[in-house]
């Protein structure tokens, strides 16, 4: 009996099975400087203790998306070790901070399959949640991924495919216990808008741009422990490139978005994301947002914005999302749709 893990292929997937991934991480304050080193990551509550504490809270939390990539880069192994790509998000919520020296931990249930027309590969639908020491759930999301088949001749399976909610309601998000934006320091947080200051269709074009370099990229994946072969095996795609992870690039956007959003300090909700072409070492990234939805929030001082985040390859300024046919324009690279809270 061979004791290597091979992972699992399409056929392997049955709805309701409920996977516990291996490997529980604990995080620390080196996470979170590697975190920053790898993207210009500049939240405020996210980079000072006495920041944080003047908003309410003990001190600094965890990014939330180190929360995300360390709870993703569990299920790589059950879910997407032989994914062609990762193809989209729903229903997320971060539901509690997370703490310098907690440990997380994550578990998957599989909600739908669907074999695609080819006969080489489905979707897997699952829903996971990351859950700290005590247990406590700290975020969960719906994600889907195109899956290989071990063998394109066994059966398919009866298509199961969810009935997932677009958008996160308003009165869903949870508010992080004692946050309070009353005080808010808008000098030192780097901007002075708040949540009145923005209107629903505003596009922002952040400005800046990262070229993606090939070890920022590995460093990242192997942070996070994400071992999937399209971005660690150079001979896995038959033209011999490594998938940047889909991760990196939300990173990167959430950062550029600091330029026009330096306020939106706490993602609370994933309501959708797609990501829409290939990223690859050398290609320069920028990014864009429009504000969806505006709504208030019973917390002192907070309003929570919903923000579409565009992250693409193209050049300076353009805001183009769609090309024909209503496809992705093909320097598009992701569309994330999430709540975000802010100072009102």
């Amino acid at each position: 009996m061979s004791k290597t893990n091979p992972g699992r292929f399409f056929e392997d997937y049955r709805v309701g099975d409920v996977i516990r991934h291996a490997v529980p991480r604990t995080v620390a304050e080196g996470e979170r400087a590697l975190y920053h080193a790898l993207y210009p990551a500049r939240g405020a509550i996210y980079s000072s203790d006495d920041f944080a504490a003047a908003c309410g809270l003990d001190g600094s939390p965890m990014d939330d998306l180190i929360a995300f990539h360390t709870v993703f880069g569990k299920t790589v192994p059950d879910v997407s070790l032989n994914a062609v790509a990762n193809l989209g998000y729903a229903e997320g919520r971060w539901l509690r901070p997370v703490w310098p020296g907690d440990t997380l931990r994550a578990e998957s249930q599989v909600i739908g399959v669907k074999q695609n027309s080819n006969g080489t590969s489905g979707t897997v639908y699952v829903r996971t949640r990351g859950l700290n020491q005590q247990d406590e759930v700290v975020l969960e999301y719906v994600r889907w991924v195109m899956v290989r088949k071990r063998d394109a001749a066994s059966p398919a399976p009866d298509p199961v495919v969810p009935d997932l909610a677009r958008v996160v309601p308003a009165a869903d998000l949870v508010i992080p216990e004692g946050l309070d934006f009353s005080d808010y320091d808008f000098e030192l947080a780097g901007e002075p808008h708040r949540w009145g200051d923005y209107a629903v269709g505003e596009i922002i074009d952040h400005v800046d741009a990262v070229t993606v370099e090939e070890a920022e990229h590995m460093l990242a994946t192997r942070l996070w422990q994400n071992t999937a072969k399209v971005h660690f095996d150079a001979t896995f795609r038959e033209d011999g490139r490594r998938l940047i992870y889909g991760g990196h690039v939300i990173s990167l956007g959430r950062a550029l978005s600091f330029n026009g959003l330096a306020n939106a300090q706490m993602i609370v909700a994933l309501n959708g994301g797609a990501h829409a072409n290939p990223c690859f070492a050398g290609d320069t990234v920028r990014a864009w947002s429009e504000v969806l939805e505006l709504a208030e929030t019973p917390a002192p001082g907070i309003g929570a914005i919903r923000l579409r985040l565009v992250a693409h390859k193209g050049a300076a300024g353009d805001t183009t999302l769609r090309g024909e046919g209503g496809k992705y324009a093909p320097h598009v690279l992701l569309d994330l749709d999430y709540w975000a809270l802010i100072p009102r």
